[in-house]
């Protein structure tokens, strides 16, 4: 198990955000940040990490606010909740100031995963020039709805929060408490092993554990989504890009990260047979990642 060296740095508003920078015995190839997605935290990454530290990136991540070993939002821990996803911008943008700018004098690299990577994009979007390149496993460009109407799920968030309900649960989602969810009702890999040693991790440090999102959270990640489709939105992003999808995701729109993948004027798409958490899938999976990722990074 890595020992990390956390460090704890204020965002604007003061929310507290636990900071790691994870350097190989020689760092030859830069800064990479590494961006979480919605309910993970750093330690769940660790062999990401290490494989980075190989490759010669220096690692640094953090945890966004709301989950992890950041401030949670509300009272009940297990609700991941956000009143505006300006706040995660905010977030970045602090970690970058306090943490990466210091020890890296160039732009860095990202991998970003998910909502990580949905925020990233926000990011690029208004300055594609503050990293090298990026690349993405399974960004948030749009929910999967599994089965339901579109219309339908944003619909209900919008009255949910219209009434007032914003600080509480999404349908269903106190149930997606890591304690109460096993292999065979979890949507996010096919590798028992690796789902199985981030729950005992969990376990053994119950307060990072984060259930589903609240109305709130989802309301603010309806308004998020809705900006990309927009003419522009994605061709201004000229940064070097690498986007894997997931084949089998279940957790985000694969149609709709195609769409985009295809919109962006510098990216190379990679689809793999995977389900949501591609960095957390099989060794064969992960290796058609890397594979790509060497290859992109040998360009930035």
């Amino acid at each position: 198990m890595t020992r990390f060296d956390f460090r704890f740095i204020s965002a604007s508003n003061g929310t507290r955000l636990r900071t790691a920078v994870i350097a190989p015995v020689s760092a030859t190839r830069g800064v990479c940040v590494l961006l979480s997605g919605q309910t993970e935290f750093i330690e769940k990454y660790q062999e990401v990490i290490g494989e980075l530290n190989e490759r010669g990136f220096t690692v640094a991540a953090f945890d966004w606010r709301g989950q992890g070993g950041s401030d949670r939002l509300l009272p009940n821990r297990l609700k991941a909740h956000i009143g505006d996803f300006a706040q995660y911008d905010d977030d970045l943008a602090s970690f970058l100031d306090q943490v990466v700018k210091p020890i890296s004098p160039s732009p860095p690299s990202a991998l970003a995963h998910s909502m990580g990577g949905h925020v990233l994009l926000r990011a690029l979007h208004r300055d594609p020039a503050q990293f090298s390149g990026a690349a993405f496993s399974a960004p948030m460009i749009a929910f999967s709805a599994r089965g339901f109407p579109t219309w339908l799920a944003r619909g209900l968030t919008a009255l949910e929060n219209l009434i007032g309900r914003s600080d509480r649960f999404a349908l269903g989602m106190a149930a997606r408490d890591p304690f109460l969810i096993t292999f065979d009702t979890q949507l996010v890999t096919t590798d028992r092993a690796r789902f199985a040693l981030a729950q005992e991790f969990l376990k053994e440090h119950p307060d990072l554990r984060l259930a589903g999102p609240t109305w709130g959270w989802l309301e603010a990640a309806y308004r998020s989504v809705a900006a990309m489709p927009a003419p522009g939105y994605a061709e201004k992003i000229a940064t070097p890009i690498l986007i894997c999808g997931a084949g089998h995701d279940r957790i985000v729109d694969i149609a709709a990260t195609r769409a985009f993948a295809k919109r962006l004027p510098n990216c190379t798409y990679l689809e793999l047979e995977s389900e949501h958490e591609i960095l957390m899938e099989t060794d064969s999976i992960r290796a058609r990642f890397w594979a790509a990722f060497d290859e992109f990074s040998k360009a930035i």
